[in-house]
């Protein structure tokens, strides 16, 4: 059986500390279906953005495939944890979920505008790594919520 969830990351984690919250949150979500990550290839940057976003963005939609496709951007609306867990709800009924979290650059437009939804994680600009994490925290904190279980209070 497929994992429930699946999170498209650009290039892999170096970070320790990272990988370790990340094993953390992905084993207790093992007990809400699962989760699983891909990551993709991260493009060389040449002095243009736009045309890393584009590469990027374009291996993010591939690996998306026919999912729903949530991404998390500074740009994306603000959700709190119950309206997150709602849209995780609402999202995995429809199918497959994927959230993607952008390379260094961010995301293309056309990878927006692909998305079901545009979330943001923070106001705050967070590194690459941090975010990752607070993507796992934050959807295992739904699953909890959406079970009825006493981790969010």
């Amino acid at each position: 059986m497929a994992d429930r969830f699946q999170i498209v990351i650009v290039g892999r984690s170096k970070s320790k500390w990272a990988n370790a919250a990340v094993d953390d949150y992905a084993q207790r979500l093992r007990r809400h279906g699962g989760v699983s990550e891909t990551a993709v290839k991260t493009e060389n940057f040449h002095g243009d953005a736009a045309a890393v976003q584009q590469a990027e963005g374009e291996r993010i939609l591939k690996a998306a495939g026919n999912a729903v496709l949530i991404v998390l951007d500074e740009r994306g609306e603000r959700l709190d944890s119950h309206q997150f867990a709602q849209l995780v709800d609402a999202s995995r009924q429809e199918g497959s979920v994927v959230f993607a979290l952008g390379g260094a650059y961010g995301h293309s437009p056309q990878t927006r505008q692909a998305a079901a939804r545009v979330v943001r994680l923070s106001d705050m600009v967070v590194n690459h790594e941090v975010a990752r994490v607070m993507l796992y925290e934050q959807l295992y904190r739904a699953m909890t919520l959406l079970a009825g279980a006493p981790y969010h209070h």
